[in-house]
């Protein structure tokens, strides 16, 4: 199962907002906030675009290697 822990900080640490987030990915804030509290389910697209946002691998947010 996927994680967002990593999607918030990597949010939190570039000081976007989730507005911000949602603009620049074309979905409203609520939806966004459902996302990153897994309230709705992440299609890989999104999964794509969020990534992009950040200059990562979408495993690297979503599946991160346990330590």
């Amino acid at each position: 199962m996927y994680q967002m822990e990593t999607l918030k900080k990597l949010r939190k640490q570039s000081n976007y907002t989730i507005y911000q987030m949602a603009k620049i990915l074309k979905i409203t804030p609520s939806f966004y906030s459902q996302i990153e509290n897994k309230k709705k389910r992440l299609f890989y697209d999104m999964a794509v675009k969020i990534s992009d946002i950040f200059d990562k691998k979408p495993d690297e947010i979503f599946y991160p290697k346990q330590k």
